[in-house]
């Protein structure tokens, strides 16, 4: 089926282009380069994984509730707007909220399938070429998974949302290389992970939740290619250049914080937006995904060298200056042993069904 016949908006008012600028670097040193880097690319090749195969499709989301997850996790539960709400109208609110946050998944992951093979073709060195190489293909796998879970799953889809069609565009019109690693590696797929982590460790669906822990084992390849590139680059800026790339993480901070919201489901609901928005952005669960996205993005902004007094006072605006505390090392690490543990589960329910 086309994905035109699933958009709950017009694809003609909601189709984008832009002209991406582009300097191509060749290379003609090809042993020279980051070892590190070298040694992702290995991690790179030996984790590549079939989504075909992978994961078992032959499993359905859940009827009123297609994730599994708890009705904490809708942004206006508990307000007098859902207490009003019958249960058919819930089951409705719970399958269009979440099947917008897939497409975002979706539609995020085509923005970063595009910029890593910008990186390829921008990146001065051969070793991070080659990594970047293998990051074009793991972004088509996590296209192809998103876009399985809403058109075989789901049945239905939303646009990109202008937040983060602008935070994309920002990122995929600077010339410069590094700002392509510091919008997608940094700061987007930093945003990314703490949304995937909510659904892997609480949706109560075993695709959803397998879905989200696979993207999120190469994803955590794909901030650490990030961290080491940037960390070898950036104490060699001049004091301005450090600014502008500060002030470009600073501007984008506080979007993500203040930006991402699910208009497009309330306008379709036949509530006032434009109250469920308000009472959205102040609900329990937005405040803390909004807490919880910096996790990740502040102990790696700290660890590249990008922690300069713009930075710092941000995130003490934003009280999330503890989070530089954090070994990012550790987590990210950690992603990648919690998909270890969905081939484990897998494994065993396939044997104890073939027993």
């Amino acid at each position: 089926m086309s994905s035109s016949r699933l958009y709950q908006l017009p694809v003609e008012t909601t189709q984008w282009e832009f002209d991406g600028q582009t300097q191509i670097k060749f290379n003609w040193e090809y042993e020279d380069g980051s070892a590190e880097l070298l040694d992702l690319y290995e991690k790179g090749k030996n984790q590549q994984w079939n989504a075909s195969d992978r994961l078992d499709w032959s499993q359905e989301l859940f009827e009123d509730n297609p994730m599994g997850l708890s009705d904490e996790t809708v942004p206006i539960y508990g307000s007098p707007y859902w207490e009003k709400l019958t249960e058919k109208e819930r089951k409705w609110l719970r399958w269009n909220l979440q099947a917008h946050s897939i497409c975002q998944f979706m539609h995020g992951e085509q923005g970063a399938l595009i910029a890593t093979a910008k990186i390829v073709n921008t990146v001065p060195d051969m070793n991070a070429k080659f990594y970047a190489a293998t990051q074009v293909m793991d972004e088509a796998r996590h296209v192809e998974s998103y876009k399985r879970l809403i058109h075989e799953k789901f049945r239905m889809a939303y646009p990109i949302t202008d937040s983060l069609k602008n935070l994309l565009e920002q990122t995929l019109t600077d010339r410069r290389w590094d700002m392509t690693y510091l919008g997608m590696q940094v700061l987007i797929e930093g945003l990314a992970l703490a949304a995937f982590q909510r659904i892997r460790d609480h949706a109560k669906n075993n695709l959803a939740a397998a879905v989200n822990a696979y993207v999120m084992q190469d994803e955590a390849r794909h901030v650490t290619f990030g961290r080491m590139a940037l960390r070898d680059y950036y104490p060699h800026l001049t004091d301005a250049e450090r600014n502008e790339r500060e002030e470009f993480a600073v501007e984008a901070l506080y979007f993500m914080r203040d930006r991402f919201n699910q208009t497009e489901v309330w306008e379709r609901s036949g509530l006032p937006a434009e109250d469920l928005n308000v009472i959205a952005y102040n609900s329990p669960i937005s405040r803390n995904f909004r807490t919880r996205l910096f996790t990740r993005i502040v102990p790696i902004l700290k660890d590249i060298g990008l922690f300069g007094a713009k930075v710092q006072k941000a995130l003490v605006d934003m009280n999330v200056m503890e989070y530089a505390k954090i070994d990012a090392g550790a987590i990210l690490s950690n992603d990648a042993k919690v998909a270890d543990e969905f081939d484990k589960r897998k494994f065993v329910e396939e044997a104890i069904a073939t027993a």
